[in-house]
């Protein structure tokens, strides 16, 4: 820890996922990226949103890293899927977990819905992503993993984008003391996929936080925890939003997104400066080799 407090080098980049899922959740991110206290957001290209919110992604890129937040859980998928989604429909993350894990996934038909998503976001933005993750991180998971990053590396855009690693070291999980058995099975989950990404040649980050208890009352704790032992790319996650009955009906996280969305509005939810990018909205990408140290706090 240096003289003033600090974990890591380099500012917090925060980032918003789930940007689209819904308009009450897009209307809060958008609020708060306005408002400076966003480094990043991922857009969920799957929802019933998209495309139309893809002029609003776009016009984020002047305040914020815009990504893509990869969904094989949730919406529909955007091209057929017989193996994975027979009925139109994904699996939920423990069924697909546990498929991963008996070896009943078609990588190539998973790559090929990354591929349909990752064209679905430019075509709407008119950018490529800035960084890559995935919805209930899908995109770490074994086998799955492999079909992200070999789609990846066929883009021939650079720089090229940041890939998430939802992972960190057991003893930064413990030293948060936040929703430690889940942060755990993730990290267990996620094992090897730090080191993949940095072999196909993709800038990634190098601790990360942000996995909740999504107990409402805890949020504020929580997040200024996951300030905690953070490395020079220290990425956190959240997920801000406005409640209402579209959220309520697909996704079992509602009051605690309204919790979240006025705790980061008063800018000081994570006692820490955060990155943001200095670009405007139709800047070139990221590049994540030598972003971090740079722009405003």
């Amino acid at each position: 820890m240096s003289a003033d407090g600090h974990d890591g080098g380099g500012r917090i980049v925060l980032c918003a996922d789930d940007y689209a899922m819904t308009e009450g959740v897009s209307r809060s991110i958008d609020r708060l990226a306005a408002d400076g206290r966003l480094s990043a957001v991922s857009v969920m290209v799957t929802s019933r949103h998209w495309p139309a919110l893809g002029e609003r992604a776009r016009a984020l890129r002047s305040r914020c890293a815009v990504g893509l937040h990869l969904d094989l859980t949730l919406g529909a998928p955007l091209g057929p899927m017989p193996h994975l989604a027979p009925a139109g429909r994904p699996p939920a993350i423990g069924e697909l977990t546990a498929r991963v894990l008996r070896g009943d996934i078609d990588r190539e038909e998973v790559a090929a819905e990354v591929r349909r998503q990752l064209a679905a976001f430019a075509d709407a933005t008119g950018h490529p992503p800035d960084h890559v993750d995935g919805h209930q991180h899908a995109h770490a998971l074994p086998v799955v993993r492999d079909a992200v990053l070999a789609t990846l590396a066929g883009m021939t855009t650079t720089p090229k984008p940041l890939v998430r690693v939802p992972a960190d070291r057991p003893a930064a999980i413990l030293r948060r003391r936040t929703a430690v058995a889940k942060a755990m099975a993730l990290a267990w989950l996620s094992r090897g996929f730090g080191a993949a990404v940095r072999r196909a040649g993709f800038p990634t980050n190098d601790s990360f936080a942000g996995v909740s208890s999504f107990v409402p009352g805890a949020a504020a704790a929580e997040l200024r925890r996951a300030a905690l032992s953070g490395g020079r790319l220290h990425m956190v996650m959240c997920h801000p939003g406005y409640p209402d009955a579209e959220l309520a009906a697909i996704d079992p996280v509602v009051a605690r997104r309204r919790i979240e969305h006025d705790l980061l509005m008063t800018g000081e939810a994570l006692g820490r400066p955060i990155w943001r990018p200095v670009r405007d909205a139709d800047g070139g990408a990221i590049d994540w080799r030598t972003a971090i140290g740079a722009g405003p706090s």
